[in-house]
Formats: structure tokens, C-alpha cells, sequence
């Protein structure tokens, strides 16, 4: 049940983690969301931006549990409140894990520790494909993928 990825990026572990985590990357990567956080073990998560509640929609949230810079970013997943009202009671792990290969940076992301009937679990399936193409594409070319979104 869990959802693991590898994808191999031309790029360096610095360039993926700007992809990942600073905000003008993940506002190209996240369809327009961005994250609001320190960063900081322990400290709440929320990815904020277009959507079923406006400009300001909360698609994600939880809380760091793994930041280590060009090497690791871990949390909890819970989907916004707009897509699974219950969601709070379904909480999964995301972790990214950054490795040099050469000249490249292997991503490896993990979203594991799902709780049975996760409403979530088949859109997260389905949306990591085009998250992490877009990222190796944004690394690779500095532009993004045309999705029609």
C-alpha cells in the first residue's frame, strides 16, 4: 500500500531541494500552492494556495518530522479539510530523500503509514506521477510540464 518513487534528476541535491522547498519552485510544482512552515522538527505544515476554497485553500497539512537540507524533508499528510471533511482521522507519511548518483540527484519519495480506507490514497497515486515529473522537468529545464491545469 504504501507509494514509493525513485526519479533520477540532472541536477544537483541542492537544485531538487529549491525545487521541493523553496517557494517559487513548489508554487510551479504544486499548481500554485506554496509551503507555510519553519521547517523545523515538530512545527506545523501546510501546502496554501488555488483551490476549492479559493486562493487560500489548504490542499495538505500536518507536521516536519525529517528537515535535513539537500538530503531529507519528512511529514505528516493529511489531506485539507475541503477534500476528506474526516480527514484528520487518516493520517500518512511523506518523505523525500535526496542522493547524489554522479553528475545526478536520485529523489526518492515514500508516502507510507496510510490508514486503511484512506480517501486520499487513490488522488495521492495519481498526482505524485505529475508532481515529480514536473519537478525533474523544472530542474532539468526550468520549465514545467503543460498538464492543461
Amino acid at each position: 500500500m504504501d507509494l514509493r518513487y525513485h526519479f533520477y534528476i540532472g541536477g544537483t541535491p541542492e537544485q531538487v531541494w529549491d525545487a521541493l522547498v523553496g517557494p517559487e519552485q513548489v508554487k510551479k510544482i504544486m499548481y500554485g500552492s506554496v509551503i507555510n512552515s519553519s521547517f523545523r522538527v515538530g512545527d506545523p505544515l501546510e501546502y496554501v494556495g488555488p483551490g476549492q476554497e479559493g486562493d487560500q485553500t489548504v490542499h495538505v497539512y500536518g507536521k516536519v518530522l525529517e528537515y535535513e537540507p539537500y538530503k531529507v524533508f519528512g511529514f505528516t499528510h493529511y489531506a485539507g479539510k475541503s477534500y476528506v471533511p474526516d480527514g484528520d482521522k487518516c493520517e500518512s507519511r511523506i518523505t523525500y530523500r535526496l542522493d547524489p548518483v554522479g553528475a545526478c540527484t536520485r529523489l526518492t519519495l515514500i508516502h507510507d503509514r496510510w490508514v486503511e480506507g484512506d480517501p486520499s490514497y487513490e488522488n495521492s497515486d495519481g498526482a505524485w506521477w505529475m508532481i515529480l515529473s514536473n519537478t525533474k522537468t523544472l530542474v532539468e529545464t526550468g520549465k514545467t510540464l503543460d498538464m492543461g491545469y
